[in-house]
C-alpha cells in the first residue's frame, strides 16, 4: 500500500482506485486492479478487462449550467429506489439493486450533499441522477453514478449533474 504523501503528490498516477477503496478493500484473488499504463493484453487469458478512468480537476472554473426545463434536488435515503430505477433504464447490460446503491450510504465516503437527482419541470419526472462520495482524508470528490435516461441525453443534463456535483 502507498503512503497519503505519495497519493497527494499524484492521484491518478498513483493508483488506479481511490485511495479510500485502496485502504479499505480487499481484493478478490480472481481480480486484478490495474493502472493503465501497467496494463497488457497479455493478461487477458487469466482476466476479463473491464476500463474506468479517473480524472484530475482543479476546481478553478466549474461553469454553471443554464437550464430552464430542469432542476436539481438533493436525493435521501428515501429516494433510493428512485435512483436504482434511473440507473437501470440508463443500461441495456447492467442491473443494480436496491441494497448495492443502499451500501454506499454506508461507506466512509458518503456524503448525503452528493447524491442528486434532475428533474423535469413540466412533468415532474426524474430524468437522471449523480452519486459521488467525499473522502475527507484526501479531500477528494469520487463520482460514482452520473446517469441521464436515454431520451433526456444530448440535453446537457449529464454536464449539469457534473459540474453541479464538483461545484458542491
Amino acid at each position: 500500500m502507498i503512503t497519503l504523501i505519495e497519493y497527494l503528490n499524484n492521484p491518478c498516477g498513483t493508483l488506479s482506485i481511490p485511495y479510500w477503496k485502496a485502504k479499505s478493500i480487499t481484493i478478490p484473488s480472481d481480480m486484478r486492479i490495474l493502472h493503465d499504463r501497467d496494463f497488457s493484453s497479455d493478461i487477458l487469458c487469466k482476466y476479463t478487462d473491464e476500463k474506468f478512468f479517473r480524472l484530475y480537476h482543479n476546481l478553478n472554473v466549474i461553469p454553471k449550467i443554464a437550464t430552464n426545463d430542469f432542476e436539481i434536488t438533493t436525493a435521501t435515503r428515501r429516494d433510493i429506489k428512485t435512483i436504482m430505477q434511473i440507473i437501470n433504464d440508463s443500461y441495456t447490460d447492467i442491473s443494480v439493486n436496491k441494497e448495492l446503491i443502499k451500501s454506499y450510504t454506508q461507506t466512509p465516503v458518503y456524503n448525503e450533499n452528493l447524491w442528486i437527482m434532475v428533474k423535469e419541470k413540466a412533468t415532474g419526472n426524474f430524468v437522471g441522477c449523480g452519486l459521488a462520495d467525499y473522502d475527507t482524508e484526501v479531500k477528494e470528490l469520487i463520482l460514482e453514478w452520473i446517469q441521464v435516461l436515454p431520451e433526456y441525453r444530448g440535453k446537457k443534463i449529464g454536464q449539469l449533474i457534473v459540474n453541479e456535483l464538483l461545484f458542491r
